[in-house]
């Protein structure tokens, strides 16, 4: 084998040499950054007097970048440890810089370190606040325990100066960089109040850990516009509403009987009324498509605004259990105000609605008088609807047969205890608007958006 031309023999021997060099300068230390894929962080929040105590415990693994003193096959070494400025960095780096704490809206300075200490993994001490407490401030692990340090966690109890522990206080953890995937539970103790239990995905932005009314409010107005804008199959769900309909009396009729029966079913999940099988989401998923295929179906052959309120009613009950699963991980933010924040996440869910019809109705009244006849038209984009709708159910169709649910189960959960008043209730509901629908004057055929 021959050096190419363009390579000097000597450069090449150089070049071997530098790289060998910096092999044995800079050993790899692959572990030391590689990033977990889960990692669940646990803490505990406390305004006590004059001071805010913030308990953590994290996987020693998630502190990439990080090098502990170990010996072996990566055990800890305890003894050179015991100075615990390793630890003390990595714990004011990874948690005490980054996680933030605002007291009144103004963010806490930096903490300090009142007792850190290395665990054992299946160590039950962060059950419980006083637990967690104790054992943070409790004597050290042995100097001959032999523990492979990504096994490891690491409890650390943070005091961060404060006002008072009445003030209002929020919690951005800023945590999402340990790991793919991050979870921070965490349980703020008012003082004098009840514990309150948050579970943080990633970054969950800042989070208030005892919002007053208006707070909540806000926060679940936001929530429900920003759902009905983001779930495409309740706005192809409300555009079937809007195609053969586009004036505002028929409008009303309709939309107004979708919001009755979806706050309806929407209130009772939120209140654990409503059946808790596995199968149970699948099965309203796979329904909410198929009531946009029905929508869609009954517009190309003709829908009366009599029949469809109707329709729309039952319907409107399952997307309420649709729009209930979306909640499902956010009412912890609601505090101790469940039923405002509910009323504050329909409020929300309307004004995307109006949103929706506002830009809807102008847009299919162009699209009819301009491009296509209203007929035409209206076939046209109920097909592609339709469509659309049918690749969904046949998916979540495939998921929800995967449930093997018997007729034994389904009675069960869906006509005994809660939930069975709970339907006798909805249909006592349609049939006094049945009565009330009935002495009106009769229906009249569906307007053209000229009349």
């Amino acid at each position: 084998m021959t050096t190419p031309k363009f390579v000097r023999p000597g450069s090449l021997v150089a070049l071997v040499a530098v790289v060998a060099g910096l092999m044995l300068a800079f050993p790899a230390r692959q572990s030391a950054h590689d990033i977990p894929g889960d990692v669940t962080v646990q803490a505990f929040v406390k305004p006590e007097g004059q001071r805010l105590r913030l308990l953590v415990r994290v996987p020693l693994e998630a502190l990439s970048d990080m090098v502990f003193p170990t010996l072996g096959p990566g055990y800890l070494d305890f003894e050179r440890a015991r100075s615990r400025s390793e630890f003390d960095t990595a714990a004011m780096v990874w948690m005490g810089q980054e996680v933030q704490i605002f007291e009144n809206g103004a963010r806490l300075e930096t903490p300090t370190i009142a007792a850190i200490k290395v665990s054992l993994p299946s160590n039950p001490a962060f059950e419980t606040y006083e637990g967690a407490l104790e054992h943070v401030q409790g004597e050290l692990l042995p100097v001959g325990t032999q523990l492979v340090w990504q096994q490891a966690v690491l409890d650390v109890l943070f005091d961060y100066p404060i006002q008072s522990d009445q003030s209002e206080f929020s919690i951005r953890p800023s945590l999402e960089r340990m790991g793919l995937r991050v979870i921070t539970v965490l349980r703020f103790m008012p003082p004098g109040g009840a514990e309150r239990a948050f579970e943080l995905r990633g970054d969950p932005g800042v989070v208030t850990l005892d919002p007053r009314w208006h707070q909540a409010a806000f926060r679940f107005v936001v929530m429900g516009f920003e759902h009905i804008l983001d779930g495409t199959d309740h706005l192809l769900f409300l555009a079937c509403l809007v195609i053969p309909f586009r004036r505002l009396r028929a409008l009303a009729v309709i939309v107004t009987a979708f919001t009755l029966a979806h706050s309806f079913t929407l209130l009772a999940s939120a209140y654990e009324l409503a059946p808790d099988a596995l199968w149970f989401p699948p099965l309203v998923e796979t329904l909410i498509a198929m009531s946009i295929v029905y929508m869609a179906l009954e517009n190309i052959v003709g829908a009366a605004t009599r029949r469809r309120w109707a329709i729309t009613f039952i319907f409107g009950l399952v997307h309420g259990f649709g729009f209930s699963f979306a909640l499902r991980e956010t009412l912890q933010f609601a505090g101790t105000h469940l039923l405002t924040s509910l009323l504050a996440f329909n409020i929300g869910v309307e004004l995307g609605q109006l949103l929706v019809l506002l830009l809807l109705v102008p847009a299919l009244n162009f699209l009819f008088k301009y491009v296509v006849a209203e007929r035409m038209g209206t076939i046209l984009v109920s097909a592609l609807v339709a469509h659309t709708a049918w690749h969904w159910m046949a998916e979540r169709w495939e998921v929800l047969s995967q449930y093997p649910i018997t007729w034994a189960a389904f009675s069960r959960a869906m006509f005994t205890g809660a939930m069975g008043w709970l339907l006798l209730a909805m249909l006592l509901v349609g049939m006094v608007w049945a009565g009330f629908k009935a002495m009106q004057s009769p229906d009249q055929p569906p307007a053209s958006a000229d009349a």
